[in-house]
């Protein structure tokens, strides 16, 4: 993020200079074949010190940073008040190695002639300060020199997307350490300045006003934001710019921001159904379709990210009290999450798939008759199968897999009357059976009669026993009224006999 500082490499090259004098000196064969084999760039070490010597950065170095950022409108009142609390600060600092004035004055004067060589020395100076403001301890000592008050006079004042960008950043790392969070929210204007810019129409500045927003939305203080950003013209505003952005980064902080909105309670209250209103649930659609869309074209994969953030989003508003029923009820959208269980090599698509299920389970337990739109898609049922092995371990996964094949073996038990369509099913079932089988087989420990959770809520266990006394019937009623067109059937050979019977046995003996 931020570029390199050329007075590393001096130091570390001043260091070495003298080491290898010292080894010289000393006249070590072993120490001398250490550094032939130690890289260039570096100073050699005793292995035991390597850990024993922790660093910090000069406060110093810091406040001086801060000061170069101060616009010029600004720099007479401001400078003087960081000035004025730098001394505390320097002093209040418990140094953990020790410095001296000379090895600080070097580093301020190699940033001296680093900057005056810098086509824009504000810019290499925010993005160190961006990078330092990952570390508490440099965040603290950044508020306690007003760093907040600098980056509001600059993004008040500023005309460059560069500098919005590089603020944002800044008080996006600051915002990580929740004992800041009160800070930034007393910073009087700050608040308001940092949702102004979602108006802004470069993609880099507001990709770090959402992470920012986002990361806000989770700390203690998260009303300010959360009140500031309620007002529908900035929620059109946010939902337009997740609508019709090109830009990937953007569109996953964007979304992450309203995944930020639903996990906090409180928020979701003032923010969800204004959104909502505001076509959130469209919206989802197009995204959805859009995005499936672009990653089934040649060299696409990496929007399958994307698309796994969308159906977070999803699953997530499909568990919502007063909102799982409009998610429910968008058959648009639940057409869209079959097609992704539909999407090949799911070793590269199996978070999605998870997801998918998920959400497929959900919606068909509020609205069952959408399962007669899958019934009959055979590609969705294989697509569906081959996710097994990977929701094997996640329970809410497995229990979801497991509840919408007993919703789907009871319809075709019910709705299945002729017998090509069951010799389909049965066909279908047989060719994933090992699948079934290794499920249960690495299930042996969970007991049938656990009553905590399932599609219908009487068990962890119902959905399974469910649907295998589902495929028992299906297989026998194969047997009884499918046996006498068996050797009319060119799919049907002797394997797909002893498939059929050790799989009935497998659902008789697990269903028990």
């Amino acid at each position: 993020m931020a570029p390199a500082r050329e007075e590393e490499g001096s130091r570390a090259t001043e260091e070495k200079e003298s080491e290898n004098y010292v080894e010289e000196e000393a006249g070590g064969d072993d120490e001398d074949e250490a550094q032939e084999d130690a890289p260039s760039h570096l100073p050699l070490a005793p292995r035991s010190e390597i850990l024993d010597i922790p660093t910090t950065v000069d406060p110093s170095y810091i406040i001086s940073l801060i000061r170069r950022l101060l616009p010029h409108n600004s720099r007479e009142g401001t400078q003087s008040q960081v000035t004025e609390n730098s001394a505390t600060s320097v002093m209040g600092c418990e140094m953990k190695q020790e410095l001296g004035n000379e090895e600080r004055s070097d580093v301020l004067d190699d940033r001296q002639s680093l900057t005056e060589d810098t086509k824009d020395p504000w810019e290499d100076c925010g993005c160190v300060l961006w990078d330092l403001a990952a570390s508490k301890s440099n965040a603290e000592l950044m508020v306690n020199n007003l760093i907040l008050e600098v980056l509001l006079a600059n993004l008040r004042v500023t005309d460059s997307f560069r500098v919005m960008e590089i603020c944002l950043g800044i008080i996006g790392n600051l915002a990580c350490h929740e004992n800041l969070s009160n800070a930034i929210v007393s910073t009087n204007g700050l608040v308001e300045t940092i949702v102004d810019q979602l108006f802004r129409d470069d993609s880099a500045c507001l990709s770090e006003a959402f992470r920012l927003l986002a990361v806000s939305l989770q700390t203690s203080n998260f009303i300010s934001f959360a009140e500031a950003l309620q007002p529908d013209q900035i929620l059109s505003r946010i939902l337009w710019i997740i609508g019709n952005t090109l830009n990937s980064t953007l569109l996953e902080k964007s979304i992450d921001f309203l995944l930020a909105i639903i996990y906090n309670q409180e928020v979701r209250v003032i923010l969800l159904q204004p959104l909502m209103k505001l076509g959130l649930p469209n919206l989802i659609v197009s995204l959805l379709a859009s995005e499936i869309n672009k990653s089934t074209e040649v060299n696409q994969p990496e929007r399958f990210f994307t698309i796994d953030l969308i159906l977070r989003l999803v699953e997530e508003l499909s568990t919502v009290d007063n909102y799982s029923d409009v998610i429910s009820s968008n058959g648009d959208l639940f057409r869209l999450v079959c097609e992704v269980v539909k999407l090949p090599d799911k070793f590269e698509v199996a978070s999605l798939c998870i997801s998918a299920v998920i959400i497929i389970a959900n919606t068909l337990a509020d609205e069952q008759h959408l399962i007669l739109g899958i019934l009959n898609d055979f590609q969705f049922l294989q697509g569906l199968f081959d996710v097994l092995p990977f929701v094997s371990d996640d329970s809410q996964a497995r229990n979801a897999f497991w509840c919408i094949l007993a919703r789907l073996f009871h319809q075709v038990d019910e709705n299945v009357s002729s017998t090509s369509n069951l010799h389909q099913f049965v066909l279908l079932l047989l060719d994933k059976s090992f699948l079934i089988e290794e499920d249960l087989d690495s299930h042996l420990v969970d007991n049938p009669g656990d009553n905590s959770s399932s599609c219908n809520g009487e068990g962890k266990s119902y959905a399974v026993t469910t649907c295998l006394k589902r495929i028992a019937c299906i297989l026998e009623k194969w047997n009884k009224e499918g046996a006498a067109n068996l050797e009319k059937d060119d799919s049907w050979d002797e394997n797909h006999g002893g498939k059929a019977r050790k799989l009935l046995s497998y659902c008789l003996k697990y269903s028990s």
